[in-house]
């Protein structure tokens, strides 16, 4: 190998040290802009966001709170229809089966509520999964800017 193929990059113009006090101080920094004091403002940037063809702004992280509402009220309104519907199913099928009567209902109080703890488990990670994208994107195309200048 020659010294040519083996060349290293040139050393950083400040130390670690003074990179890292450059740094912000809330390590928790995700880049998204909390709501401040004009709500018009956040408005008009949603709204600018939610209309942006070229798709260089993401609202996925701004509304993933309200997606999980809106999922945690469909469980909610799914696991009553269902536990209900089992007991009453279980109750009327106790006159002519009481085996399968019993059957229904024990069943239906054993997995209705599993399946909505399953359904709000998958919900969450679905979301969580879906804003740590969003968080990679706008953080590598962040360091692609800082990165384009040099």
């Amino acid at each position: 190998m020659s010294d040519a193929d083996n060349q290293t990059p040139p050393p950083p113009n400040r130390s670690a040290a003074e990179a890292a006090r450059a740094a912000p101080v809330d390590p928790d920094d995700t880049g998204v802009p909390a709501l401040g004091d004009d709500l018009a403002q956040t408005g008009r940037g949603f709204l600018s966001a939610l209309f942006d063809v070229s798709f260089r702004t993401f609202i996925t992280r701004r509304l993933a709170g309200a997606f999980y509402v809106v999922g945690l009220i469909i469980i909610a309104i799914a696991f009553i229809y269902n536990f209900v519907g089992g007991l009453i199913n279980g109750i009327s099928a106790l006159t002519w089966n009481p085996g399968a009567g019993i059957a229904l209902i024990l069943s239906t109080v054993i997995i209705v509520p599993l399946v909505a703890f399953l359904a709000v488990v998958v919900l969450r990670f679905v979301i969580e999964g879906v804003v740590a994208l969003i968080a990679i994107a706008e953080n590598t195309e962040r360091t692609a800017e800082n990165t384009r200048g040099r």
